[in-house]
């Protein structure tokens, strides 16, 4: 009889077995909220740039830019501020570190849309620039809308395949952000 009230009553593994038993998770959670914070934080990167190129693209004339232009000399610089922003910023390795270098002709061109792609980054950045924005009020106003593309790695797969080694997502994520100023020139 006291035998069978000690087995009852022993805890001393339990509380050995309840931090066995939540670890994983609690693993598993803490690397989720560093790789959202890490997504976060690089989308806030990647939106900064986006507006800094706008701006400039904004300010730049447009005397150079028509539907037959390839690449116009004026948008040299916006892809540049881009490029400089996101490689500041941490985003890209720095441009005498390899090369992840900003690109002098566009990669397709349509109308007044440009888009650059660079590579080697380690990834792909492509930029895209409209200088045709016509806002639909009265009078028309025209701007331009630069958009920054460029995908985040999750570390969280990894967390996750320990617990279940079967487990298999999408593990990258392309971020993309749009930035539009009126035109200055």
């Amino acid at each position: 009889m006291r035998r069978r009230s000690r087995l009852r009553g022993g805890t001393e593994g339990s509380a050995l077995l309840e931090f066995a038993i939540t670890l994983p998770l609690l693993v598993v959670f803490i690397v989720g909220i560093y790789d959202f914070s890490g997504a976060y934080n690089q989308r806030q990167k990647i939106e900064h740039a986006a507006q800094v190129g706008a701006i400039v693209a904004g300010g730049q004339p447009t005397a150079d830019m028509d539907s037959a232009s390839a690449n116009p000399d004026s948008l040299q610089a916006p892809v540049v501020v881009i490029f400089n922003a996101l490689a500041s910023d941490s985003v890209l390795p720095l441009a005498n570190q390899g090369s992840c270098k900003p690109p002098v002709v566009p990669a397709h061109t349509t109308g007044l849309i440009w888009t650059y792609s660079i590579t080697n980054c380690p990834d792909t950045l492509t930029i895209t620039i409209d200088r045709g924005v016509v806002d639909g009020g009265t009078p028309a106003i025209v701007g331009t809308a630069v958009t920054v593309t460029y995908p985040y790695h999750w570390r969280f797969n990894s967390a996750i395949q320990l617990l279940f080694p079967a487990a298999t997502y999408a593990a990258t994520t392309n971020l993309s952000e749009t930035a539009s100023v009126h035109n200055q020139m």
